[in-house]
This record gives structure tokens, sequence and C-alpha cells, in this order.
């Protein structure tokens, strides 16, 4: 088995050395990769990152915890991004909805990202975010995101490709490698994701060359120890079983039971 990686937290103070600067545009407290924080501004005057992106002519709209939109940001060349409003889930997300505690998630999801691309493990790369003080204690936020190649999240992913019990199954295995090397590099950097489920796996690739993107990585955190393995994979599993019994994914024990053994040969 390969030693732990110690990859250091990263404070916002250090992120002007990973190429981030920090601005303050219309009272928005601003976060953006120096090579497009004038863009990033420019997008600012209109409103919120979330309602720029809303208001363009060319945007594929993308659902997860509300709306998502996919546009360009005018760049040179333009950049093909992503631009999602930071919402709780479960109960929190009928009471709070989109208001958090300052200073929000997105800070935590940089730096997360960050720690993650130190690691290997492919995450989608933070361009920029914006706190919008919402008075008192509490803010919103939103996260923009670089847009990922094509691909799909896993359970689409999954169902979209030839059955196991098919000849030609090859694409399904190459899935199930593709995540059991994303689980092994988390349990290398000692990184436990709370929320790891299917829908936080993004597939991307064609035939047996596949890749494992992680997704919703402001629920990562580095808390070290010997069961992150463990941990992260009872999560998925849960996940997985949960698709199956209420969504009919035909993931079933004998798909777990390879990736737990992939697993273990990537260790």
């Amino acid at each position: 088995m390969k030693p732990p990686i110690f990859i250091p937290d990263i404070r916002e103070s250090d992120l002007h050395r990973f190429g981030y600067v920090s601005l303050d545009v219309n009272g928005f407290q601003v976060v953006a990769l120096a090579w497009a924080a004038e863009a990033v501004a420019l997008a600012l005057t209109v409103g919120t990152l979330h309602e720029w992106s809303a208001q363009q002519a060319v945007r594929e709209e993308m659902r997860g915890r509300g709306v998502m939109y996919a546009v360009d940001l005018p760049t040179l060349p333009a950049t093909p991004v992503v631009v999602r409003r930071n919402r709780h889930g479960g109960l929190l997300h009928v009471v709070t909805g989109e208001y958090f505690l300052t200073p929000t998630r997105a800070p935590v999801e940089l730096s997360a990202s960050l720690r993650l691309a130190a690691a290997g493990i492919l995450t989608p790369e933070v361009i920029a975010y914006a706190i919008y003080p919402a008075g008192g204690i509490f803010a919103r936020s939103d996260v923009m995101t670089r847009r990922l190649p094509v691909g799909d999240d896993f359970p689409a992913a999954w169902g979209k490709a030839d059955s196991v019990d098919s000849v030609d199954s090859v694409d399904r295995d190459a899935m199930l490698l593709a995540v059991a090397r994303l689980l092994s590099a988390l349990a290398r950097a000692g990184a436990w994701h709370a929320d790891l489920n299917l829908k936080n796996i993004y597939i991307a690739g064609n035939g047996a060359d596949l890749t494992a993107y992680l997704l919703d990585v402001d629920r990562v955190t580095f808390p070290g120890g010997g069961d992150i393995a463990v941990r992260n994979f009872k999560r998925l599993a849960r996940s997985a079983r949960k698709w199956r019994e209420q969504w009919g994914l035909d993931f079933n024990e004998e798909s777990l039971m390879r990736l737990a053994d992939l697993v273990q040969e990537n260790r």
C-alpha cells in the first residue's frame, strides 16, 4: 500500500499562490483566477453571477439543487463554465434555502478543490466565487467552475452503458475501474466525502478510456485516519443500493463486489 499523502490546509490568505485574486464588486466579495477576474467583475455589474448566466443568450440549463447554467465566460479565448447558486440540502433546504452563515461554503469548496487537485483527484476547477451579504451573519454565494468534458453523472452513464450480461459489457467494467481509482486516490489523500453518492461522480470519456470526476467537493474534509477508504465505500454503496431500490438502477451486489475488488487492486 502506498504511504498516505499529506496535503496541507489551504487558507484564503494563500490563494494568490494558486493564481487567485480577491475583488470587491458592488459590495460583493469575490475570489477569481487572475486571468478571469476582469470578465467575472464585468458579469457582476448586471447582478449576481447566477443572474448573469441566466441572461446569456447561449446557455444550457442543468438541474441539481436548483438550476445551474452552462455558459461561456467572455475571456480570450472564451471559457466554458458552469454557474450555480449554493443551496442547502435536506431539512435545511426548506428552512434556510440558499442562505448560509458567512462566508458560506464557497471558500470551503475552493480550498477542498485545490487540495484534491494537489492529490491528483479530478474535480471541476473553481474559476471564481462571489459572496453576497444578506444582512447580519447570513450571505448567499455563487460558484463558477470550468465545465467538465462531455459525460454524465454515474447513474445516467451506467444506465446508458451495456448490460453486464452483454458480451459488450466493457463500458460498465471501465466505469467501475474509474470509480475504483477515484476511491483509492481519496483514501491515499485522507479525503472523506460526507455526501459521496452516485450523483456526485461524473464519468467522462469513451469506451474503456473513462475518467471519474468528484463533484460537490464542499462536503469533502481531510480528517485522516485509517478508515477513510471504508467510510467512503460504505457511503457510496448505500447510495448505490438506494438507487437500485428506489429508482430501479440495475447496479447489483455483484457490481458492488467487483468495485470493492478493483479498489483493493488499486490501493
